[in-house]
This record gives C-alpha cells, structure tokens and sequence, in this order.
C-alpha cells in the first residue's frame, strides 16, 4: 500500500508531493485512523478557499484501507472526505507529518522557510475553523475600467476538467492554458523571485497593462486575447 501525500500551500504553482512507502504508509494511516465521528457542533473545515496552508491531501494508491476514502484531507487535526469527518486516533499527527521527525521534511524539494510557514498556517487554520461559514453567494462588485474586463465566473472554473489546471494566474487574466500558467514564461522573461520587482515585469511581458497606467483607450477590446 502506498499513501500520496500532497500538502494544499500554494495558489499559483504546483503543490508539493510525495508518494510514501509502505512503512511510512501503514505508519501514517495508523494516525490517521478515525476515532470518533464529528458531531454537528464541532469545527469543520472552511468550504471557501483561502491563501496559504489548507491542509495535506491525501490518496491512496493500489489496495486502501477500507476505513478511509480513497481520497481526503487532513486539516486542522481532522480527516474530511466522501462520507468522512473524524478526529484522528492521533490527534497530533498532522504536526507530526509536518515537522522533523515525519517522513516530508528530508523529501519534499522545498525552500527552507516552506515548513515554517505550513505549521503556521497549521495552527491558523486550526484556530479560524468554525461551523458558522460566510454566504457565499454575497459578492461586492467594482466598477470596471476596462471593457475587456470578464465577468465573475467562478462556476466556469471550478469544474474537474479546468481547475485542477489552472491557477490564479489564469483566473485572474481570465485565461485558461491548463498549464498552471506563470507570469512571464510563455514570453520567455519568467520571474526569478516570488517578488514584485520580479513578478511585475514578467506580468507585463505577458501583454498585461500596468493597473496604475490602464485607461479605456489603452484596454484591450472585449474578446480579446494575450499571445501566451
């Protein structure tokens, strides 16, 4: 039996991932084995999106253990999926996957500042669960400058064949490449630095208009597209 293991941090590149042997596998699953039923009172994770950490996804892969789904999430100390919502038999596994002694930190190809940030965003997350959730059906609407401007579409995106390949950076230029598209890489001048000395001229490289400079007369008509 082998566990996939993705941790859910970033917004506009892949996420880390690792598939685990079957040591680190059956040791994993034992943690995350349920040990009581969420009731109706008790947190539960936030269904609107949010920046940062949201949890480790998890998949099994060849036989499953048949107490589990054969994808979830582990969030907050609980585990979420098609039928599931339990605390763990370990309450503190998901700290345990994250730090030193787990079996991610010698594996994943990550900055030094990754997990730092992850068990960061581990308690935070923990912290801002509640069962009482935002409408999300309440929007606030700008006005928009420019004609080319699209409309709020996020059902259009959020379907299996678009959104697991596309990113914000697609989202926001209203673009989609199922590339997980980078400011500057179809142009040929990719940003080096999560910066925005780095990011800002790599955006503009793509054709984007700098927000301060943009006027009717210098937006694109509606329809049309960047070369990239």
């Amino acid at each position: 039996m082998t566990l996939r293991v993705t941790v859910d941090i970033y917004s506009g590149r892949p996420n880390p991932t690792i598939e685990l042997d079957d040591r680190q596998s059956a040791d994993l699953l034992d943690r995350l084995a349920p040990e009581r039923r969420l009731d109706d009172t008790e947190a539960v994770p936030p269904t609107e999106p949010v920046l940062g950490y949201r949890g480790v996804e998890i998949e099994q892969i060849g036989e499953a253990d048949a107490a589990l789904p054969r994808t979830f999430r582990l969030a907050g100390g609980q585990v979420h999926g098609r039928g599931l919502a339990h605390a763990t038999r370990d309450a503190a596994v998901e700290e345990w996957l994250l730090g030193g002694d787990g079996p991610l930190r010698d594996r994943l190809d990550v900055d030094t500042e990754f997990f730092a940030l992850a068990d960061a965003g581990r308690l935070s997350l923990a912290e801002k669960f509640s069962p009482v959730l935002l409408d999300p059906h309440i929007h606030v609407l700008f006005p928009a400058p420019c004609a080319c401007s699209p409309l709020y579409e996020p059902a259009w995106w959020n379907v299996p064949g678009r959104q697991p390949y596309n990113n914000c950076y697609n989202y926001a230029t209203n673009y989609r490449t199922n590339t997980f598209a980078q400011p500057g890489k179809a142009a040929g001048a990719q940003y080096t630095q999560l910066t925005s000395a780095s990011v800002r001229p790599a955006a503009l490289a793509d054709e984007l208009i700098d927000g301060g400079a943009a006027t009717a007369s210098t937006c694109p008509a509606r329809g049309t597209w960047w070369p990239w």
